[in-house]
């Protein structure tokens, strides 16, 4: 069993749940909180909803749930050689996109400007909700009720506005406090998975070629290095084993800064951590330079191509028309967010109306939101 580190979240120390709860059994509290999650609708629903491309453009690309796989992977490794909790890294992991919409972030970005006028639309906090009230696995309390270290990390960003609304999770925006290193380490995994994944996705998408991707240090100098090791090595073993080393590359940076930044800061406990004026999980000054080179060539070049534009506007204008058919009528709503709506429009008058309307979409996996459309707005099947 590897060491846990004095500054590490643990188990026995966890702030509590919502609703208390008898210990587990065989597992620690941690544990609990990652197979809930796993056994989750919402987790189940991330196969068919979008990372960067609409899940029927093709059975290879990343979805919602191979992307949160591959971040709990990189993570937990972290993890591990860092003396961090791994089961609660696991479950910050498995857990950052659960409230995710469909159609990735163009369906997220729609549903936040129908949104304007109720209180907007935020992932990180429809991902808090979900858990905390949208699951209905259980006879004792709504969502899956799981610790507040969990729901912390889940909440990897937040308006002010919205933090004053939240409790105690919300509390860390409003004192600039950080949150445990399993959080954090969880954020900058995320970005390494995303990162490298969406390079393979647009490669064999053709959407972006190898000959542009030279103009990014971190990957042509891993390129030349396999081309130089193997000069005969082709197509995709070469793609692979140039991010694999890519992905590497990133890792081991990450764990030597964060070690170098713990050792520096002096912390022994999770208090102290808490306490620092920034986050200690964090790359070294040059890696960093080449991750926003990365994400700057991806923006421009992959997530603003011509067709991804026109897979997404299509995808806007698919949440659009479903938020302002379910707006005028919750008829339409199935019979749960029905009692949702009625129920938010009686606390919180229009506003609450829209939040359910909120919630159902953004439950939808692409599938499903492309099938409720194709339902609502095209009439040839009543000629």
């Amino acid at each position: 069993m590897p060491t846990i580190a004095t500054y590490a979240a643990q188990p026995e120390h966890t702030q509590g749940r919502r609703y208390p709860e008898p210990p587990p059994q065989y597992r620690t509290e941690f544990q609990r909180d990652r197979d809930r999650i796993i056994h989750s609708k919402a987790f189940r629903r991330l196969e068919y909803k979008t990372q960067v491309f609409v899940n029927h453009e093709g059975d290879l690309y990343r979805t919602r749930l191979t992307h949160s796989l591959e971040v709990a992977q990189i993570a937990r490794s972290v993890a591990r050689s860092m003396g961090l909790n791994e089961d609660l890294t696991e479950a910050i992991a498995l857990s950052h996109d659960l409230g995710h919409t469909p159609f990735g972030h163009a369906g997220q970005d729609e549903l936040n400007a129908c949104m304007k006028d109720f209180g907007g639309f935020e992932h990180n906090l429809q991902s808090l909700r979900v858990v905390d009230v949208l699951e209905d696995s259980y006879a004792d309390f709504p969502g899956i009720n799981l610790t507040f270290e969990t729901r912390e990390g889940i909440l990897k960003h937040c308006a002010l506005k919205h933090a004053q609304t939240l409790g105690d999770v919300g509390q860390r925006f409003l004192n600039k406090t950080q949150p445990t290193l399993e959080a954090q380490l969880t954020n900058l995994a995320d970005e390494i998975a995303y990162n490298n994944h969406d390079i393979e996705d647009g490669l064999r998408s053709g959407l972006i070629s190898l000959e542009q991707l030279q103009q990014v240090p971190v990957f042509a100098q891993e390129y030349q290095a396999v081309l130089q090791q193997y000069p005969t090595l082709q197509g995709r073993r070469l793609i692979r084993e140039t991010l694999r080393r890519m992905i590497g590359r990133m890792v081991v940076d990450l764990i030597e800064s964060s070690q170098a930044a713990i050792q520096a800061s002096g912390v022994q406990t999770l208090v102290e951590v808490r306490a620092q004026p920034v986050a200690l999980m964090r790359y070294g000054d040059e890696m960093r330079q080449q991750k926003n080179v990365l994400k700057k060539f991806l923006r421009d070049n992959l997530y603003f191509h011509p067709t991804v534009y026109r897979m997404t506007w299509r995808a806007r204008k698919v949440v659009r028309a479903l938020f302002e058919a379910y707006l005028q009528d919750t008829r339409l709503l199935t019979p749960k967010y029905q009692a949702f709506a009625k129920r938010y429009e009686t606390e919180m008058g229009d506003a609450g109306r829209a939040r359910a309307i909120a919630d159902f979409i953004a439950g939808m996996t692409d599938r499903y939101a492309m099938r409720e459309y194709g339902q609502l707005f095209d009439l040839s099947g009543l000629r």
